[in-house]
């Protein structure tokens, strides 16, 4: 897998986000025109895309769509069982750490647990409800 997509209405609140995360920003661009319409389905599309990586180099894309304008397809906060992507989740070191750090960056944590002696996962909602996951392998 390169990456996952995130289609986003505040693309710098979520770049900081996913930064402020641990992972570094890849590149910054804007794309518009006939070609990529006709890729994504979308004509006249202009859109600001941001790839960022994670230190082991797993991809996220961040996208905002200035024409045509995105569409919602639900509630911005949508629970975890809500049809459809819900939730990235990220291995990390320092779990309790990366949380706090999180939380004053303006997450809000859903729910934290210790799974089977194995993991330790923590589940927060970042902007614009999206939800993040945090997994440490415990020794």
């Amino acid at each position: 897998m390169d990456n996952v997509l995130v289609v986003v209405d505040d693309l710098e609140a979520m770049k900081a986000f996913f930064l402020e995360l641990g992972l570094t920003l890849e590149g910054e661009a804007t794309v518009e025109g006939p070609a990529v319409g006709a890729l994504i389905g979308l004509p006249e599309v202009k859109a600001t895309l941001v790839t960022l990586r994670t230190p082991d180099g797993q991809g996220v894309e961040l996208d905002k769509f200035h024409t045509p304008v995105a569409v919602r397809s639900g509630p911005e906060s949508a629970p975890v069982n809500a049809l459809g992507l819900r939730r990235i989740m990220f291995e990390v070191d320092e779990i309790d750490a990366v949380v706090s750090r999180m939380l004053k960056h303006g997450a809000d944590l859903i729910g934290q647990m210790n799974y089977d002696d194995t993991y330790q996962l923590a589940y927060l909602r970042g902007p614009e409800g999206i939800i993040v996951a945090l997994a440490e392998q415990l020794k």
